[in-house]
Order: structure tokens, then sequence, then C-alpha cells
């Protein structure tokens, strides 16, 4: 992990983003302090828990389909 002060990383964003794409995770920070992070994109991605989706679901007076493969494609609708 790599850390850059704001005004560094001003200048040298391109050169930032091209180590992120990577793999790279880039802190930034102002007055010493981490701000930011430039992540690669595939660590941005949340990971969808289906088990913690019918907690909540269940929580919330239960689903109306309550079926795996109901759930699987409500998640790959980007419902989630």
């Amino acid at each position: 992990m790599t850390q850059i002060s704001l005004a560094d990383a001003k200048a040298r964003l391109s050169e930032l983003v091209n180590q992120a794409e990577e793999g790279e995770i880039i802190e930034i920070t102002r007055r010493g302090k981490v701000v930011a992070r430039l992540v690669p994109a595939e660590i941005v991605r949340p990971k969808i828990d289906i088990e913690s989706l019918k907690r909540h679901q269940a929580s919330l007076g239960g689903p109306r389909e309550n079926t795996d493969e109901a759930l699987r494609a409500w998640k790959d609708e980007s419902k989630y």
C-alpha cells in the first residue's frame, strides 16, 4: 500500500490510476491523515451474502418468494 499527499496525487493521477489497475492500493493523505483510497475496481464490488439477505428479508416480514433461485435472480437484476 502506497501513501501519497493530495498535492502529489493531483500531479501524478494518471500514474496512480495505472498502479491501481495493476492491483495496488494507494492511500491519499491530507496533512498526514488518510482521506481517500484509490483501489482496483474489482475490490470495490461488494459480495452478495444470500444468507444475510434472507435474514434481512425475514426481519421485514419475509420475502414474497423465499427460494434461493428467486433471491439469486433478484441479486442478478441488481435489486440487492
